[in-house]
């Protein structure tokens, strides 16, 4: 029986959650998919500067966990720069934290964004 996964801790969901090209065909463009989770890793260790163990212990997972989804997450970013696509980020395995602004890290930003308190899975 294969062991089950462990949900991510998430502080907030992305105010944007599509990016891409402009311009003619923007809307049709091949897209790819980014979960929030690897959202996060991306925003707690280039935007905060968190090295991958803080973003770890931030997100209660492995920091061997934090790397894999941390590589993933730049490959996507990579593609869809490169390859002109549209960059959709929703879903994956994470719950939002649920303590006072604050209290769960450095990192959280709890009632920041305009899309807290919704949860999505």
């Amino acid at each position: 029986m294969a062991r089950p996964v462990k949900r991510r801790s998430v502080c907030q969901l992305p105010a944007n959650n599509r990016f891409g090209p402009l311009g003619v065909g923007a809307g049709s463009r091949e897209q790819i998919r980014m979960t929030v989770d690897e959202y996060e890793t991306i925003r707690l260790i280039d935007q905060e500067g968190f090295d991958q163990e803080a973003c770890a212990q931030q997100m209660n997972i492995a920091r061997t966990t934090v790397q894999g989804i941390y590589g993933r997450a730049r490959q996507k970013i990579a593609d869809a720069l490169v390859g002109g696509k549209v960059l959709l980020i929703e879903g994956g395995e994470y719950r939002l934290c649920d303590e006072p602004e604050g209290v769960c890290g450095p990192g959280c930003r709890r009632g920041r964004g305009r899309n807290q308190g919704r949860r999505t899975l």
